[in-house]
Parts: C-alpha cells; structure tokens; sequence
C-alpha cells in the first residue's frame, strides 16, 4: 500500500490553494495594523486564533484527542518546536509588511517552496518524475534570478523561508489531527501572549481606540482560518506538491506590493515571475490528471 505521504488527495488539493489565496491576501489586512507594533500584532494574533480554533475543534467533537495530546510528554515537545517555528515566522512577516518590505517577504515565500522540496526528498523520502524535477529547476532558476537581483543580502527571506519550511516538516510529522494540533500550538502561545499584552497595560493599542481593538480582535480570524486550512491539507498532500502551491500566496504577495503598495520591482524580478509561473503549470498538469483519475 502507498504511504500517506506519497499520494494526493482532492480534498487536501482544495484545502491548500484557498489557504494560499487567504494568505496571499493578508498583506491588506497587515498594512491596517502597522502602526501597531509587530510583536503586538503577534500576540493577538495568538490570543484570538484560541477561540476560533477551539470553537471549531468543540463544534468537529475533537477535544478528547486534545486533551490526550496534552498528556503525552513528546508530542507537547514537538507541539512546542511548531508553536515557536510559526510564531517566529509570523513575527518577520508583520513586520516586513509594516516597513513597506513586502516584495523582500515574497522572495521568501517563493523560496520556501523549493526548501520543502527538499527537506521531503532528504528527510521524508519523496520520489519526483522528470516533470516535476524539470519544474522545480525551473523555479530554481527563477529564485536564483531573484536572490542574485537582491540590492541587500535576503535575510529576511531566507528567514522566512526556513522558518515555515521547517514548520511545515514538523506539522506534517506531528501525531495528532491538524486542527487538535493547530489549537494545541496557540494554547502553547497563549500564555507568553496573554503576559506580554498585560505587560503592555495601557501603553498597548488593544482599547486605545475602536478601530485598532476591531483589528486586533480580527487577527485571530485571519489568522487561524488559513492555518486551519493548510493544516488539512498537508495532511493530505505530499510535501513536494504542497510546496509548488506554494507559490500562489507569494505571487499574490508580490502582486500586492508592486501594484498596491506601490513598491519598487526591478528587470530581473519581472524575469523571475513567469518563470515561476511557467513551473507552476509544468508540475501542476499531470497533478490534476493523475487526481482526476483517482
């Protein structure tokens, strides 16, 4: 029988792309909060994702399985490697989008894709047909154009890269249903959250004014229901095949802040877009035929 880990399920295919399209929009959402501290931002997005995802584990009748997974010593470790792994990574994005850098945290999302291929053919054992190989060199070689075009060493790419690309590994290694696991990564948050918000006290923008408390409060939903998605779908997915989608959110990102945000974009990066784009449709066509034959 072939291993989860081998196969591609429609409904993972599903869950993946609307996640990457919400993330794809969250830098609108972003660019409304950042006057507001990222670290802030940050811990909201933790204490408000803790509502969403326990309502929908209550309303799913999962939490038995939470709670067994607060018992277990060595799945609350690797819980805890998956709560610091995101939370790192959510910081560096909230705040490239506040210092107007979101084409510098596109670059590493299109990177990521590429790391994940990777960490699934070196630690998980993923086999790739030629198609897919000559797709992912061809986005390698787009990402190649992109990082030598960099004006400034990319490490806050390549911090968001191995942050999520490492995530990604251990979420899909993680022994428990992704949205147990997704809700048992912010209660690990919540607390260290919880105390920096009232460490804040009145110096904080939670209650200063309406529209900043409205925000806050938002982040938990635009938060946890990308996440809660992503977390199926790559349980129903290969790490290979997750990583190619990947490069919707960032395409979108880059979108954003060229066309939106009005950020500069050189010769190379318009280069680079296509290219990726073109791997995209080479890795994605015999997917969706080898789906609609399952």
């Amino acid at each position: 029988m072939t291993s989860p880990q081998d196969t591609d399920s429609p409904r993972g295919l599903a869950f993946a792309i609307a996640a990457f399209l919400l993330w794809g929009f969250l830098p609108l959402y972003l660019k409304l909060v950042e006057d507001i501290p990222a670290v802030e931002v940050v811990a909201h997005r933790v204490l408000w994702s803790v509502p969403v995802a326990g309502a929908l584990l209550i309303w799913l009748g999962r939490t038995a399985d939470l709670r067994d997974a607060l018992r277990n010593p060595k799945m609350l470790g690797m819980a805890c490697v998956t709560a610091a792994l995101i939370s790192i990574n959510w910081g560096i994005y909230v705040w490239a989008i506040s210092v107007d850098r979101t084409v510098d945290a596109a670059l590493g999302y299109y990177i990521n894709p590429l790391f994940s291929v990777f960490l699934g053919a070196v630690l998980l054992g993923e086999r790739l047909t030629r198609t897919q190989v000559m797709a992912l060199g061809l986005a390698a070689v787009a990402v190649l154009i992109l990082f030598v075009s960099a004006a400034r060493p990319p490490w806050l790419g390549l911090s968001l890269t191995v942050s999520f690309g490492f995530y990604a590994y251990f979420k899909k290694s993680l022994p428990i249903g992704p949205n147990q696991g997704f809700l048992l990564e912010v209660l690990i948050l919540a607390g260290p959250a919880l105390l920096y918000v009232i460490w804040l006290g009145g110096d904080g923008y939670f209650m200063a004014s309406a529209a900043d408390t409205w925000l806050l409060l938002g982040c938990g939903i635009v938060t946890a229901v990308p996440l809660l998605l992503y977390a199926n779908g790559t349980k129903l997915l290969r790490l290979s095949s997750i990583a190619i989608l990947q490069y919707i959110a960032p395409t979108m990102i880059f979108l954003t802040g060229v066309f939106v945000f009005d950020e500069k974009v050189d010769p190379a990066r318009m280069v680079a877009f296509p290219l990726i784009w073109v791997a995209l449709v080479i890795y994605s066509v015999p997917l969706i035929r080898q789906m609609r034959r399952a």
